[in-house]
């Protein structure tokens, strides 16, 4: 009993197993341990089904697609695509230190994060063309600087190849192979319109076949128009794609909600090659 018991336990939390309300209906067939035996051995056939069914799935989106699960890659670009080089309170404590800025990295990134996750109140969108307004009050709110040099040159210093770097060194030779096995690719991004210069500073713009960037769209992760415009501009439905990025809430509700499938970096894929293998291209 108690082996069924943590069994029950198991698949009742198992995000995407059982729904609540199926749970509830089977709990509501009786209160002997026959219906609880029942209910139990009924969610296990599921949750076998649910492990045991993914190849026979993504099999399957094969032979729709002519050997590919997907015709279209959307990918993430902080934090999945590229990371940066050095810790972002390093950098603004660095650059800030002859501007007067005497906060440790540790205080100044305690108060990073509390500026980035209270609501932008000038805008639903904290990235509005350059994005200048909302990153000196970022800026300001981290460093105590309000200098304006100050803030121009950490501000430009983002925009350069010394600033990130790719999270996958072999990201050109798997874009390379999906582009040739004709899966159409884009960058889906929360990013104001310094990231186009700085994927042609990293050498890696032309990789993509569209770049979806809220501050262009007016739309921000995870809103699902930033994926619909995605797929808009590469000429599919957001069926055929799946879209790829770290964040929980912003890359995989954000894509689920405009249709397209969706894979946490990190945790359901940890390579672009993964990716690839997943997608069925051979890399």
């Amino acid at each position: 009993m108690a082996s069924r018991m943590t069994t029950f336990t198991r698949l009742f939390s198992s995000n995407g197993v059982v729904s609540t309300n199926r749970v509830t209906t089977f709990l509501g067939l009786g209160s002997g341990y026959s219906s609880y035996s029942s209910a139990v051995a009924s969610l296990e056939s599921e949750a076998d089904s649910r492990l045991f069914g993914l190849k026979d799935y993504e099999d399957y989106r094969k032979t729709l697609h002519g050997g590919i699960t997907h015709k279209a890659l959307l990918v993430d670009a902080v934090g999945t695509l590229v990371i940066p080089s050095q810790p972002m309170a390093q950098i603004y404590k660095q650059i800030g230190e002859k501007y007067g800025v005497d906060f440790s990295e540790d205080e100044i990134l305690k108060r990073y994060r509390r500026a980035y996750e209270q609501p932008w109140g000038r805008s639903r969108l904290r990235y509005v063309d350059d994005g200048r307004p909302f990153w000196q009050h970022i800026v300001s709110s981290s460093t105590g600087c309000s200098n304006s040099q100050y803030f121009e040159e950490l501000y430009n210093y983002y925009t350069t190849e010394k600033a990130w770097h790719l999270c996958d060194p072999n990201a050109e030779k798997v874009f390379k192979a999906l582009k040739k096995a004709g899966v159409k690719l884009a960058i889906v991004s929360n990013f104001d319109t310094r990231l186009r210069p700085l994927l042609r500073a990293l050498k890696c713009d032309h990789w993509f076949d569209a770049l979806a960037v809220s501050a262009e769209v007016a739309a921000e992760k995870p809103n699902p128009m930033i994926f619909l415009k995605a797929c808009e501009l590469l000429g599919v439905e957001p069926e055929d794609a799946v879209h790829v990025g770290d964040d929980r809430r912003n890359d995989i509700w954000g894509a689920r909600d405009a249709g397209c499938d969706a894979w946490l970096w990190g945790s359901d894929v940890h390579s672009f090659k993964e990716i690839a293998e997943r997608i069925g291209v051979e890399v």
